[in-house]
């Protein structure tokens, strides 16, 4: 499971890292997606170049980037559109692909290990959802999470979801969580930090 962390954004002391993104890897039975793989698809090649169609991270960083800056032009309609396209409009899409790989690859992230099978029903899954909707402000407990700054991109994301949640993510973020999930939280970090 990885949390993300963005230039400029505090819990309420002002001092300590505010989480912006949540996330895991291969909960379909039988998937062997690795967690670097998958942040590789988050963050983007090395030379900058990326595909945000696989990516909700990407689409939605993307989207706020094209909503904030002028500077993005030329504006591409098609932005966050299908789960494919041709070669021409990724190539017509490829300096804002470019400009979410700068954007994201500039974050520090963490990450637990949580080392089990794939399924709906994985150590993972329990972990992401209700890290999610503790983190959301758009959650029922939304009073526990922490406001993002007003400068936080996702204010001018396209999705409702993240810009109400403070999130990038848009699944879970209305939810409640469990308050047993915080022990295996627990158990997991601990055991990551001593592997």
């Amino acid at each position: 499971v990885y949390f993300f962390f963005e230039d400029g954004e505090f819990r309420r002391d002002g001092m300590t890292p505010r989480v912006v993104r949540i996330g895991t890897h291969g909960l379909r039975e039988g998937s062997k997606t690795s967690l670097w793989k998958r942040l590789w698809l988050h963050r983007g090649a090395s030379h900058g170049g990326g595909r945000h169609r696989p990516s909700v991270f990407r689409r939605h960083v993307g989207g706020a980037l094209l909503a904030r800056d002028d500077s993005l032009a030329p504006k591409v309609a098609s932005w966050g559109k299908g789960s494919s396209a041709p070669k021409e409009v990724k190539a017509s899409e490829a300096h804002v692909e470019r400009a979410v790989s700068s954007y994201i690859g500039a974050m520090p992230f963490l990450w637990i290990e949580a080392d089990d099978e794939p399924s709906k029903r994985s150590i993972r899954k329990v972990i992401e959802v209700n890290a999610i909707a503790l983190l959301s402000r758009a959650s029922p407990t939304s009073d526990l999470a922490d406001p993002p700054s007003g400068k936080w991109l996702g204010h001018f994301c396209p999705n409702g979801r993240v810009r109400r949640s403070g999130l990038w993510n848009d699944k879970h973020v209305e939810d409640r969580y469990a308050p047993a999930f915080l022990e295996v939280l627990a158990d997991c970090a601990a055991r990551t930090e001593s592997a």
